[in-house]
């Protein structure tokens, strides 16, 4: 398998898969030399400064995931990290020693173990973890089967980070909630993000000559990846300028929402929620988006605050009742 036939995903799972298998860690050189993905650039001739970087972009890539990777110096100066190694500390992902599950609990987790298994982790991840291993650095059986069979990305992700990688120039149609018709969008992919689960591209809007960040859900065609190159240190930092957008943006606008307590809708809508006089503060980056998902929850939320957001779930409920008009509903 070439270089360029090696999905990103494929790689940061064999980097994580690599990072979870060491209790010491991995220096930069050795991820390079044994993790699929990497090792195949080796191979090809990529400079040495080029996966340098993209170990640096697929670090920064987890730990927005939600991974803890973890950066150990020199025991004799912590802050010397030259010769830094770098793991996944497997603790980090221990359960309580005092959980319980009931039944029901566990026939759900059963059935989500169903979707993963050793079989799902790549030939070449396995022979990754032998190959560190072989190095003489510890390693544990239980890391295998962190590859899913499934993917939950858009399809719009695979073609988009072959642009971020490449420094290729991106082109698609993007169809914005009201607009009759998509538009046709070019920009240099920056940097792809995952907020409020759901994945979005950042980069830089040639038409517009701005920053812009995209929901891939809303991309309506394939995504063309051109021959037009662009300076690759423009991905510096655009990862943050992307996640700090995004925040700001959920920071400036909130719903006031009365929830019912001991419901899904309390459970998940909690995890983001700050009490308020009358419910809870739920902050949000975009209308559309979150009154889908309020409207998921039927009678459990009352919508109090923003009046455009409280009409644009009553919208979506009378539609749900004029597409069954057969079915008795509370709405």
């Amino acid at each position: 398998m070439t270089p360029s036939q090696i999905p990103a995903v494929e790689r940061l799972t064999n980097l994580v898969v690599a990072l979870m298998a060491t209790e010491i860690g991995l220096t930069k050189q050795q991820i390079i030399d044994n993790v699929s993905g990497y090792r195949q650039r080796v191979d090809a001739g990529a400079k040495p400064d080029a996966l340098e970087k993209m170990f640096e972009r697929d670090k920064d890539e987890l730990r927005a995931l939600g991974m803890p990777v973890e950066t150990i110096g020199d025991p004799t100066d912590p802050h010397d990290l030259r010769e830094a190694r770098y793991r996944i500390p497997q603790a980090e992902y221990d359960l309580p020693a005092d959980i319980e599950f009931t039944a029901a609990e566990l026939a759900v987790l059963r059935l989500a173990g169903s979707v993963w298994s050793s079989e799902s982790v790549s030939s070449d991840a396995q022979a990754g973890v032998r190959k560190i291993r072989a190095l003489g650095i510890d390693g544990d059986e239980p890391i295998i089967g962190f590859a899913p069979r499934i993917s939950v990305r858009d399809a719009a992700f695979p073609a988009l980070q072959e642009g971020i990688e490449r420094g290729r120039v991106v082109v698609f149609e993007y169809l914005k909630p009201g607009e009759a018709a998509p538009t046709r969008r070019r920009i240099r992919p920056l940097a792809l993000v995952e907020y409020e689960a759901r994945w979005h591209v950042f980069g830089f809007d040639i038409d517009a000559d701005a920053e812009r960040t995209f929901l891939l859900s809303r991309i309506v065609s394939d995504v063309k990846v051109t021959g037009q190159t662009f300076d690759p240190a423009l991905r510096d930092g655009a990862t943050d300028r992307a996640l700090a957008g995004l925040a700001a943006v959920a920071a400036a606008q909130s719903a006031l929402l009365e929830v019912t307590p001991g419901t899904e809708a309390a459970l998940r809508l909690g995890r983001r929620a700050t009490p308020a006089v009358q419910g809870v503060r739920v902050p949000y980056v975009d209308r559309h988006i979150f009154a889908d998902e309020l409207a998921t929850y039927g009678p459990e939320v009352r919508v109090v605050e923003p009046v455009d957001l409280r009409d644009s779930v009553i919208e979506r409920l009378r539609a749900i009742v004029q597409a069954h008009p057969d079915e008795e509903t509370l709405v």
